[in-house]
């Protein structure tokens, strides 16, 4: 299941691309669904970010391939296409927050990743953080707010802004693939900064700016979850934003990470237990700044990406996990879940 309605169809089709192709035709057979195919719904694509052109050579192959088939023909009991499970690449609002994981439990339909709680939990960073806290995962300081017909008491976010220090990073608080994020020096920024982050969700996060060595772990499994090998992040611009993140070469991605194994240790615990904290189920991958004062977790992302330039796959490999023994693990860890999450 890819595509969808959401900023990331674009990065979800290059996912859902990359799996259809690299799944063993000898033990599945397997059919692409465009989630945006649903029907009776009003939904249109939100803002879509900024244009990369390995994203879209991928989205125009599959998106005019005629590969694509719509909910409807998947759904019904009878239908031959019904999925024995269905592989959610379908990433941000309506795919990665718990909604398609919904329907697809209201249809009875096994499906990869965590259930409609972690899914929601981890996607909304302002409550992520409020229960990664909770259970002692150390997070960095952040200011949340909610923008009311594009407005908001910027008397009172500056002051509590300007209290907690600049600079910081103001990005939407449900949102995925560092879209709708800012960098923001100083209080003359501030207010176009959330502006900007508005476009894409009305609830605002604004998080002091770490500085340090940002890491990506993933983790594997339901019941006994396992950290994969850590993955230093250095984008060439020192920003890991859209472009970083998209662009093939625009960042180094080091696996094993350059740091002491005592630190790789407790990057590999802190993933595992943020995994746990939120409830997430078979697969997932944690984002962590390593600053002078220790380790914060930046955010858990419940459906990473496939794409060429992912971090999932790499830290897979670097572990002797080859991509498609990876995609076994997450059907099977599916079906061992069953709809029951």
């Amino acid at each position: 299941m890819m595509g969808g309605f959401s900023s990331e169809r674009e990065v979800s089709l290059s996912t859902g691309k990359q799996i259809l192709e690299s799944l063993n035709a000898e033990k599945y057979e397997a059919i692409g669904v465009d989630a945006a195919l649903l029907p009776g719904t009003n939904r249109r694509c939100v803002n879509a970010g900024q244009s990369i052109k390995a994203l879209e050579k991928a989205c125009d192959e599959i998106s005019g391939s005629n590969s694509l088939v719509s909910v409807q023909e998947i759904a019904g009991t009878e239908s031959d296409l019904r999925p024995d499970v269905v592989m959610i690449a379908l990433h941000g609002r309506y795919g990665e927050d718990g909604t398609v994981q919904g329907l697809l439990e209201l249809l009875g339909i096994p499906y990869t990743g965590s259930g409609v709680l972690a899914s929601a939990l981890a996607m909304d960073k302002a409550m992520a953080k409020k229960v990664l806290a909770a259970d002692g995962v150390r997070v960095p300081p952040s200011v949340d707010l909610i923008c009311i017909n594009g407005t908001w008491d910027e008397a009172a976010v500056a002051d509590s802004v300007a209290a907690m220090g600049y600079p910081v990073i103001v990005k939407p608080s449900r949102q995925g693939s560092t879209i709708g994020m800012t960098k923001v020096n100083g209080p003359g920024e501030l207010n176009n900064a959330i502006r900007e982050a508005v476009c894409y969700d009305k609830q605002i996060i604004i998080e002091k700016f770490v500085v340090g060595t940002e890491l990506t772990i993933g983790v594997l499994g339901n019941d006994e979850p396992f950290a994969l090998p850590v993955i230093e992040i250095v984008p060439s611009t020192g920003f890991y934003d859209y472009e970083a993140k998209y662009t093939p070469g625009a960042t180094e991605e080091i696996v094993p990470a350059r740091i002491s194994p005592e630190a790789t240790a407790m990057a590999q615990d802190m993933a595992v237990r943020s995994h746990m904290s939120l409830g997430c189920r078979g697969v997932s991958r944690t984002d962590i700044i390593v600053a002078e004062d220790g380790m914060y977790v930046l955010e858990v992302n419940t459906i990473p990406g496939m794409t060429p330039t992912s971090l999932l796959p790499q830290a897979a490999k670097a572990a002797g996990i080859s991509f498609d023994k990876l995609l076994d693990m997450l059907i099977e860890f599916a079906l061992e879940e069953g709809t029951d999450r």
